[in-house]
């Protein structure tokens, strides 16, 4: 996937975005909507995004998660204690279909960009807050990043290290992309009803309650019922049972889950033995004797090589993987082959690397059109474009 021909494309050209974030949660929204053909202008402050600077870089404001996060988008920089500033601050907000922010309500009062405010100038604007805990409740304001959020949500607790129970967060920002996409997916619809109505509204994304959505959707289990049937936490995700396996020669993911699944792996297996015992023989006695389950598969697995038994898991039609490392799927032929990978070249970092586009679209497809902006790359040209080619400059 290279360099796309076209200036504009994708589903959502001729979408207008002022993007006022930073590091994780709001850029990588705002990257969706770029990616999917918005025009997306990125307001920094003179110092920039502080995630110019992190990782390994080729020159000092340029870190690799800063170039994926910001690919297709457009940068000026201002400093908004400035009047000058401010003045195009309104022009911008005006021009804007969207508004984006990951500031502190608190902080964006102070700057006079309140929603109230904003919407004044124009009133259809989607407005979207992307904060820790949003605006009301006990924990309303408190400051937040990813680690705290999947503290609180139960993630680090599920993923406690054995032995010493010591919590760990994922090894990825789950909290931050997971927000990121829900507040895409809800400024589409936002914008969807501007087109019905003609009317503009505020979204509050708060990181809290968007993952404590995506934990209790699967975890709630007994819960859900009032008065509740069981405890929330459900097992088979908790304890990592019956799924991954040391085999002889390194390990592997197996998901047994259905009667036939079960009958034609123990047949294959060799272990016919097992197709009558009570706790194999239905879905609900495997989930009760999950520990003896457990170690018969265990004992199974070890005695032969990964190969062995992906082989084996594939003819009796079980859904099965080796375990593999992040540099194994940087590599992965099914990604080269399906052209999974962005290849461009960067005006001043060279050849780049990037995950491109995971969906298919037959008629407007996202793209890749432009490398992330330098500081401040294209404040002449948004001015142009704002009719203030010949007014005072802000000050950087």
């Amino acid at each position: 996937m290279t360099l796309a021909d076209t200036p504009r494309s994708g589903p959502l050209a001729g979408v207008k975005v002022l993007d006022l974030t930073w590091v994780i949660l709001g850029p990588f929204c705002t990257q969706m909507l770029a990616d999917h053909g918005a025009d997306v202008i990125k307001l920094e402050a003179p110092e920039g995004d502080p995630m110019r600077a992190v990782g390994p870089r080729r020159t000092n404001d340029m870190g690799p998660s800063f170039l994926q996060l910001n690919r297709n988008k457009r940068s000026m920089a201002l400093d908004l204690k400035q009047e000058a500033s401010r003045r195009v601050l309104e022009r911008l907000i005006a021009w804007c279909d969207v508004f984006v922010s990951n500031m502190r309500p608190q902080a964006l009062e102070r700057l006079g960009l309140d929603y109230d405010r904003v919407r004044r100038v124009n009133p259809k604007v989607v407005y979207v807050s992307c904060t820790g805990f949003g605006e009301d409740g006990p924990y309303a304001g408190r400051p937040a990043f990813d680690e705290v959020i999947q503290a609180m949500t139960g993630l680090a607790a599920a993923r406690a290290r054995d032995g010493d129970g010591m919590p760990q967060s994922c090894p990825f920002p789950l909290a931050d992309r997971y927000a990121g996409l829900y507040a895409a997916f809800c400024i589409s619809a936002a914008l969807a009803a501007v087109a019905r109505d003609g009317a503009g509204q505020k979204l509050e994304i708060p990181m809290f309650e968007v993952i404590a959505q995506l934990v209790l959707a699967d975890h709630m289990i007994g819960s859900v019922f009032d008065p509740p049937e069981s405890a929330p936490g459900y097992d088979r995700y908790l304890n990592g049972q019956r799924t991954y396996f040391r085999t002889a020669d390194g390990h592997l993911c197996a998901a047994i889950n259905t009667d036939r699944q079960w009958r034609k792996f123990l047949e294959a297996a060799g272990r016919t033995d097992l197709l009558g015992h009570p706790s194999f023989a239905t879905r609900a006695a495997r989930a009760r004797e999950a520990p003896a389950v457990d170690r018969q598969l265990r004992e199974l697995f070890a005695g032969g090589t990964t190969a062995h038994w992906l082989a084996l898991l594939e003819k009796a039609e079980v859904p099965a993987a080796p375990v593999r490392g992040i540099a194994d799927l940087v590599n992965d032929p099914h990604l080269a082959a399906v052209d999974f990978f962005i290849h461009a070249p960067h005006p001043t970092q060279g050849d780049l690397r990037m995950p491109g586009f995971p969906a298919r679209w037959s008629a407007t497809p996202p793209s890749y059109r432009r490398g992330a902006p330098g500081l401040g790359q294209h404040t002449e040209e948004i001015l142009r474009e704002l009719g203030l080619d010949d007014g005072p400059r802000p000050a950087s």
